[in-house]
C-alpha cells in the first residue's frame, strides 16, 4: 500500500495513466494497433481471457481485431474513470450493430449497448493487468433471446 499513499493522501492517478487507459479503449474505434504496444506491457494479463484468445498485447489486438471486423460500427464511450496512482477502474458502455452471428445468436440488426466495467493495475504509465466485466445478460435481453421461451 506505500505505493498509493504520500503522507497519509492517496496519490491520484496521472494524467498519462488516464491518457493510457482511454487509448485502450480508443483501439476499438481508431483501430490504431500500434498504440497497444505502446500501453500494454508484453505480460499484461487480460482477465479472464475471451475463449479462444492468447494472453498479453497479440491477444488483445487479435479480439479487437475481430470484434471490429463483424461489428464495424462499434465504439466504447467512457463514462467515468476513477482510481488511485496504479490502479483504476473504468466504467464505459460498448455500442455496436448486430449485424453478425455472435454467440451463438443471429443477427438482429439491432444497435447493442452494453455496459461495462473494468479494473486495471498500471505501472509506469502501461497497463500490466485488466479484470474486466461486460454485461453480456444486457445483450440477451435485447436480442430477445432471454428469457428461453419454451417450445
Amino acid at each position: 500500500m506505500a505505493n498509493y499513499i504520500a503522507d497519509g493522501v492517496a496519490k491520484a492517478l496521472t494524467q498519462e495513466e488516464i491518457n493510457t487507459l482511454i487509448s485502450f479503449y480508443g483501439v476499438f474505434t481508431n483501430r490504431d494497433y500500434s498504440v497497444v504496444d505502446r500501453i500494454l506491457e508484453a505480460d499484461w494479463q487480460d482477465i479472464p481471457l475471451a475463449p479462444g484468445q492468447q494472453d498479453g498485447p497479440e491477444g488483445y489486438k487479435e479480439l479487437v481485431r475481430n470484434f471490429t471486423q463483424s461489428f464495424p460500427d462499434v465504439t466504447i464511450k467512457v463514462h467515468e474513470i476513477f482510481g488511485t496512482h496504479e490502479r483504476a477502474g473504468v466504467r464505459a458502455e460498448m455500442s455496436f450493430t448486430h449485424g453478425n452471428e455472435f454467440m451463438g445468436i443471429a443477427p438482429t440488426h439491432q444497435k447493442l449497448t452494453i455496459a461495462i466495467h473494468e479494473f486495471h493495475h498500471l505501472k509506469d504509465g502501461r497497463l500490466t493487468k485488466t479484470w474486466h466485466l461486460e454485461d453480456w445478460l444486457s445483450m440477451l435481453l435485447q436480442t430477445g433471446s432471454w428469457p428461453v421461451k419454451a417450445e
